[in-house]
């Protein structure tokens, strides 16, 4: 299991997957923008989201646990 963090503080503006959506290593999970910029916050490892912890329009600090994934 792989705990995806926020790297910053940001507000969530999209969110790509659901749980129990496999994805690769480097897909898009979510999309945050801090000071205007669009940072998109991408899966560290392949394997299936066990659960999203933030939605659109959360704000979100840096160490927040954003999402979770199970590695096959």
């Amino acid at each position: 299991m792989v705990e995806v963090t926020s790297k910053l503080t940001a507000a969530v503006l999209s969110v790509a997957v659901a749980p129990g959506s496999s994805v690769a290593e480097g897909d898009a999970l979510l999309v945050v923008e801090s000071m205007k910029m669009e940072i998109p916050i991408l899966a560290p490892v392949a394997g299936t989201v066990q659960r999203i912890t933030a939605a659109p329009s959360d704000v979100v600090a840096e160490g927040d646990v954003l999402a979770v994934i199970v590695t096959a």
